[in-house]
């Protein structure tokens, strides 16, 4: 039978082969140690799962919830932004909720995409930053670049190879899955760029408050007049260990703010009104529980960083996310990204994401989340370490047992 058409405009996923392979292997009884999909193993903190317990008790909020966020939640975002990175907003006309930032990509794309919009999107990046769009009608121009003094001219390049002329560009800094940060100079040279050329900028800022280097990265919208093209998503998932309670934001120009409102509100009734309240108490809150999060991921980058480098594979220190992007060691870089990490699960019993699956540029590279404790990775490095080892002595009989199969 023939496939949908927006189902056929997907290509396979692959971080699901390796799932298959990961799931194979644990049934066997193997004790894989996942480094894979960046789910954060941190419990929510008690104070926000105390509050969440406190008004769930009231059948008042059992009833169905508001699209675009209850009030208090929306002004408490808006309080984040004024103390985090000294930016202005209107709660009731700049500050949306949704079901994670994800989510929030997703129905932006539906609520300003017409079929054939270029949108200009950074390759490797996030899944849904680039098929959000493809979903719903668009057309992506990969961006092969970094924050740097490369950005400006492919931007020029994207421009003048368009036709119809981008719609909208794609930022996402802390990147996931490289971990690049942009500076605050940077976002200013992207939002004139925009305002010359009438393109939306969309920032992904997931990541705000995992760092390690003691340089909080900056939102785009703290430069001057950047809210008038642009909308920043933020999420509550990996800020303060939320990710299942799926609670995110779109902040930013007013316009695109009501468009995606409008949409939302055909689609969703918003997130449980405790889960609501509860993520507007951790926002309200000292930042006590940030901190902590951010130090359980800086120490693990450390363990990481070292143990693997002396296990024989170097990994550049990730400046922030919760993520390290690792080129795949010589001996292993013509298989690609896919074949090593099945790989790295049928001779190490580690599973990683395979660079592939965030664009083909990222094909040299695997993700490595910090989702595991110290304990945990080490072990994985000493895994690594014997599996290396093997391979350089038997280069030619290492290869993935799925090929086999």
């Amino acid at each position: 039978m023939e496939e949908f058409h927006k189902v056929r405009r997907l290509p396979p996923y692959v971080f699901e082969q390796v799932n298959r392979l990961k799931a194979s292997a644990r049934s066997r009884g193997a004790d894989i140690i996942d480094l894979g999909m960046g789910n954060p193993d941190l419990p929510t903190p008690k104070a926000i799962v105390d509050k969440l317990c406190e008004v769930v008790r009231d059948p008042r909020t059992h009833r169905y919830s508001s699209s675009r966020g209850i009030p208090g939640l929306r002004r408490a975002q808006a309080a984040y932004y004024q103390r985090r990175f000294g930016v202005k907003l209107n709660p009731d006309t700049q500050v949306v909720a949704t079901l994670g930032s994800k989510e929030g990509f997703a129905n932006m794309a539906q609520a300003i995409t017409a079929p054939g919009d270029v949108i200009l999107c950074p390759n490797p990046t996030y899944p849904i930053h680039a098929f959000g769009f493809i979903m719903s009608g668009g057309v992506i121009r990969s961006l092969q670049v970094e924050p740097d003094d490369g950005f400006i001219p492919a931007l020029e390049r994207g421009v003048r190879h368009s036709i119809p002329k981008p719609l909208a560009l794609i930022l996402n800094y802390p990147s996931n899955p490289t971990a690049l940060v942009a500076s605050l100079d940077f976002y200013k040279d992207v939002v004139a760029f925009a305002k010359k050329n009438d393109i939306i900028i969309l920032s992904d800022l997931a990541y705000s408050e995992i760092y390690f280097d003691g340089n909080p990265p900056p939102s785009v919208l703290q430069v001057p007049g950047a809210i008038d093209v642009c909308v920043e998503f933020t999420s509550m998932s990996k800020t303060f260990s939320m990710p299942g309670w799926r609670m995110g934001f779109a902040v930013g120009n007013e316009r695109l703010i009501s468009a995606l409102t409008r949409v939302k509100s055909y689609l969703d009734y918003g997130a449980f009104t405790p889960i609501q309240v509860a993520a507007a108490h951790a926002l309200n809150g000292d930042g006590a529980e940030i901190a902590e999060v951010r130090e359980v991921y800086h120490k693990r980058r450390d363990v990481m960083v070292d143990s693997f480098g002396r296990a024989g594979w170097n990994i550049p220190a990730p400046a922030a996310s919760m993520f390290a992007w690792a080129p795949i060691p010589e001996p292993f870089k013509h298989l690609g990204s896919l074949e090593f990490s099945k790989l790295l699960i049928e001779h190490a019993d580690v599973a990683v994401a395979p660079g592939v699956g965030f664009g083909e540029h990222g094909d040299d590279f695997v993700r490595l989340a910090l989702v595991e404790n110290e304990h945990r990775i080490r072990q994985a490095a000493r895994n690594i370490k014997r599996f290396l080892s093997t391979s350089a002595k038997q280069p030619n009989n290492v290869v993935p047992l799925s090929a086999h199969r």
